[in-house]
C-alpha cells in the first residue's frame, strides 16, 4: 500500500490523518508529543483560566478508530531515501512525505532573551508564564521596597498581534478583578501593563476600526500601549524601549514575548536533504499544490510552508493539512488535482471580559457580539467533545465569579 508520512500532529498535520482515515494508504503520524494542543488557547493556560488538559487531546486517541492509521512518539533528526529518521535511529519509509512541524518562537538575532521574556508556543511556556505571573505578585506582597514592590508589580508584553492583545487584556483582568481579594499588603490593581508594539498600531493585520477599538478595551483595563516602539534591550532589570529617537527603561521582573515566529528547524532540514529553498523567516517556499520545486512526494503545510498572502493562523494550516489529504487521495487515483486555495474565514481576536474583535467577511464589529462570536469558533475548533464541554464550564464559571481556578504556581522557582 502506498505508505504516507505526516511529522507533526498540530492542526494541518492532525487533519491530514485525519481525512486520510478511508484512502487506501497506511498512514503513520510521527510527533515529538503525544497529544494535539490547541494553540490559540495557550494564552488562557498561562493565566490561569484553564488547565494544560482541557485544551490537549492524546493522539493516539483522536486517531485510534482509524485502522489504516498508526501514531509514532518520536523526534526526526534526518531524512534518507524515502526514510524518516527518529533521533533513537528508528527508520520510517514513505511515499509521500507530509511536514508539518509548525513555528517556533523568533527572538529577531537576540536568543539570549528567550530565558528573559518566554514566548508561548507550548505547554510548558504556558505553564511557566503562568508561574512568573503570579510569582510577581507573591513577591510583591512580601517585599518592603516601594521600588522593588513596583517593578515586581510590571508587566511588559513584547508584541501587539493576537497573542500579545489577548495576553495583555488577560493581565489586565487579573489585577483588577481576579486577585483584587486575595492580597493584604498590595493592591493587585496597582500593577502597571504595558504593551509594545512595533507597528503604528496594534493588530497591525486588522483593519484600523478594529486595531482602534481593541487599544480602547486594553486602556479601560488599565494597559499601557506604545506603539511604534521597539524592545532594545532586556535584562534582569527589565526592558529597554525605542520610541523614534527617545529610549525608555521600564524597571519589570515579568517580561513576556509575543513579538514573532520562525519556522521550526525542520525546513533546514528539508533545504539540505530535499533541495527546498527557504524565505527569510526559515519557511519553506512551496509550489501551488504545497509540494517543494521537483519533490511532488513531499508536501509542506500549516506555519512551516511560504504561501503567498496565507496568515499563519490555525484555519489556514486546517485547510492545508486537509488539502494534502485529499491530494494524496486524487493522486492515488489518477485523479486532477488544483492548486491550494485559502478561504479566508476571518479574524478574532478577544481583550477581555465582553471585548473582542472580529473581521468575518466584509463585516468588522467588536464589543461583546465579536466575543460571543470569539467563544462560539473557538469551541467548535477544540478536539473531542469532552474538551469542549470542560472548557464551556470552566469559561462559565470564570465569567459569573470572576475567578481563574487553575492559578498554579509550578515547576522550579525562588521565592
Amino acid at each position: 500500500m502506498h505508505r504516507v508520512v505526516i511529522i507533526g500532529g498540530g492542526f494541518a498535520g492532525l487533519n491530514a490523518a485525519q481525512l486520510l482515515k478511508h484512502a487506501d494508504a497506511e498512514v503513520t503520524l510521527i510527533d515529538k508529543r503525544n497529544f494535539h494542543l490547541f494553540q490559540p488557547l495557550l494564552y488562557q493556560v498561562a493565566t490561569g483560566a484553564l488547565s494544560p488538559g482541557e485544551i490537549a487531546a492524546p493522539l493516539r486517541y483522536v486517531l485510534n478508530r482509524q485502522k489504516n492509521t498508526r501514531v509514532l512518539l518520536g523526534e526526526v533528526s534526518d531524512l534518507d531515501a524515502g526514510e524518516v529518521v527518529l533521533k533513537d535511529g528508528s527508520r520510517v519509509p514513505y511515499d509521500t512525505l507530509i511536514v508539518a512541524t509548525g513555528a517556533t518562537h523568533h527572538y529577531f538575532g537576540h536568543p539570549e532573551w528567550a530565558t528573559l521574556a518566554p514566548g508561548l508556543k507550548s505547554v510548558e511556556d504556558a505553564t511557566e508564564i503562568r508561574t512568573r505571573i503570579l510569582l510577581a505578585f507573591e513577591r510583591a506582597e512580601k517585599e518592603t521596597d516601594p521600588a522593588e514592590r513596583q517593578a515586581n508589580l510590571t508587566f511588559v508584553v513584547v508584541g501587539g498581534g493576537p497573542t500579545g492583545v489577548e495576553l495583555a487584556g488577560a493581565l489586565g483582568e487579573i489585577s483588577r478583578d481576579t486577585l483584587k481579594k486575595d492580597f493584604r499588603h498590595i493592591n493587585p490593581a496597582d500593577a502597571k501593563i504595558f504593551l509594545i508594539e512595533g507597528e503604528p498600531r496594534l493588530l497591525p493585520s486588522y483593519p484600523p476600526k478594529l486595531s482602534k477599538s481593541a487599544e480602547e478595551s486594553l486602556t479601560k483595563l488599565g494597559v499601557q500601549t506604545r506603539n511604534s516602539s521597539r524592545v532594545t534591550e532586556i535584562d534582569k532589570d527589565g526592558v529597554t524601549v525605542k520610541t523614534g529617537d527617545k529610549t525608555n527603561p521600564i524597571r519589570t521582573r515579568t517580561v513576556l514575548w509575543a513579538a514573532g515566529v520562525q519556522a521550526s528547524p525542520l525546513g533546514k532540514l528539508l533545504e539540505s536533504k530535499a533541495g527546498a529553498k527557504l524565505d527569510k523567516s526559515g519557511r519553506v517556499l512551496v509550489e501551488p499544490d504545497l509540494s517543494i520545486a521537483g519533490r511532488p512526494e513531499i508536501l509542506v503545510v500549516g506555519d512551516l510552508a511560504a504561501v503567498p498572502k496565507v496568515p499563519g493562523v490555525a484555519p489556514a494550516a486546517i485547510q492545508q493539512g486537509r488539502y494534502a489529504a485529499k491530494l494524496v487521495i486524487a493522486r492515488l487515483r489518477n485523479e486532477k488535482t488544483k492548486p491550494f486555495h485559502y478561504h479566508d474565514k476571518g479574524s478574532l481576536a478577544t481583550i477581555g471580559r465582553n471585548q473582542a474583535v472580529a473581521e468575518i467577511g466584509s463585516f468588522q464589529f467588536s464589543g461583546i457580539l465579536a466575543w460571543l462570536a470569539w467563544l462560539f469558533i473557538h469551541l467548535l475548533y477544540i478536539v473531542g467533545f469532552q474538551n469542549r464541554a470542560l472548557i464551556a464550564l470552566q469559561w462559565a464559571f470564570g465569567y459569573l465569579t470572576y475567578n481563574r481556578g487553575a492559578r498554579l504556581i509550578t515547576g522550579q522557582y525562588k521565592t
